[in-house]
This record gives structure tokens, sequence and C-alpha cells, in this order.
């Protein structure tokens, strides 16, 4: 709904908000007398009644509101503030003026924007031109592009399985919840209660096994794990804690 279409009926003024909005500026009518929340109210009032919000329109009625409701406050301040102001009545209406003046300009060109991208939409511009060699194809050859055998064979090739990606350089991805899970699984189905570290985890890569000792080291913490090792570089035995098997959280 655009504002041109917005009838008022206020105690001051009755008729669209477009002659208002001039004999505001005209000083025709006080701006103080206005009462700009029922102006707000009956658009909201007329957007219920058409159940349509368009936003350019919308846009520009917020716009309208917001540099009135500029101006209304300067006019409403004590005569005491005055030399204060930035602006006075006058240079705030020429300010209103302004932005309106500007604001039209912009709206009226983005709707004609809006008419040229409406009116070429149905062209489609290459920025640059097609390969020589596809400019200059032989009728022969594109006729046996068609032909079955080729067919079958392309088809044929798109059937096929593809080689296993080589994912070798890839790092793996090590959790510490996830080792911690391994370490009490594993203690939990020991019958002695103890682990060798070198017949569980020595066989992993370098980092799981970082990763392991960190996750034994958080056991240690809450009493869940300990561990001996007899001799510098020797096997590692991990035994469990008096808090293992006690409902500790991991």
């Amino acid at each position: 709904m655009r504002t041109a279409d917005l009838e008022l009926d206020l105690d001051v003024f009755a008729g669209p908000f477009d002659l208002l909005l001039a004999i505001v500026l005209r000083e025709e009518i006080s701006l103080l007398e206005v009462p700009l929340g029922e102006v707000v109210v009956a658009y909201i009032e007329r957007l219920e009644e058409t159940g349509e919000l368009e936003l350019e329109a919308a846009t520009e009625f917020l716009v309208l509101i917001a540099a009135l409701l500029e101006l209304k406050s300067r006019l409403m301040l004590p005569a005491a503030e005055e030399p204060e102001l930035d602006l006075g009545p006058e240079e705030a209406a020429d300010e209103l003026l302004a932005r309106m003046l500007e604001y039209r300009r912009y709206r009226d060109a983005g709707a004609e924007l809006s008419r040229r991208f409406e009116a070429e939409r149905g062209y489609l511009y290459r920025s640059a031109p097609l390969p020589l060699e596809l400019r200059r194809v032989s009728l022969e050859a594109s006729r046996q592009a068609y032909d079955p055998d080729r067919l079958g064979v392309a088809l044929g090739d798109l059937l096929s399985t593809p080689a296993v990606p080589d994912v070798s350089h890839i790092r793996p991805t090590v959790s510490l919840e996830k080792r911690l899970g391994v370490l009490r699984d594993l203690l939990a189905g020991s019958a002695r209660g103890r682990i060798d570290f070198d017949e569980a985890f020595g066989t992993e890569d370098r980092l799981t096994q970082a990763v392991t000792i960190f996750a034994l080291l958080e056991m240690y913490k809450k009493g869940e794990a300990t561990w001996t090792q007899r001799e510098t570089f020797g096997a590692i035995e991990i035994a469990r804690g008096p808090s293992a098997g006690s409902g500790v959280p991991a």
C-alpha cells in the first residue's frame, strides 16, 4: 500500500496522507497539532484490511514518519533550549523536504532499474565466445557421437566401479573421549583387571598412542587407573584404580 492510498480522518485533517505532508510543509497546519500516533494506527489498520505488505511502500512510510517525529520532537522542546538546537523549525522543515526529495529520487531510480531488468531478463549474455573447437565441429563428427557402439562404450565407462581413492595422506582423527572408552572397556573386560600397553596399543599409530597416554593420565587423575613400569622404556602395565566402576563420569 502506497502512502498516497492512505486516507486519514483526524481531528485537524481529513484526506490522503500525501496531502497532509504538503500542508504541513507549507505550515498551513502546525505539526504539533497532528497526532502522528493515529497516523501510524491508521496505516496498520489499512494493512490488516488489505492483508498485503509491500516492503518498498512500508519503507517509504517509515522514512516519512521518522522524519516527522524528529521534526515534531524539535518543536516540542522548551523555548529555553531552542538556542542549543542544531536546526530550527524552519530549517528542520527544509531538511524534511530535502529527505523526501532524495528518497523519491532513489525510489524512482530503483523502479527504473526494476523495469529494465524485467524487460531484458529474457536475454542471456555470454562473457566469452565459445571455444574454437566447439564452433568448428564437422557434421560427420557430430553424427558419430550418436553411434550406438560409441554410446554403449560411454555408458559402460559410467557403470564401471571407480578406483578406491588413496587416503593415506589424510591424518587420522583421534578423540580423547573415545580413547577413554577403549581403556575402560579393556580394563573392565580383563579378568585380572590389568592390561599391557604394548599388547593393547602397540600396533596403533603414534598419534593414537599419544592420545591414549593422555586418556590414561585423565583416568589416573580420577582414580580410575594406575600403571607401573619396572624399567626405563620397559613394558607399561595398566591396572584398575580404586574408583574404577564407581560411576565416575567420563
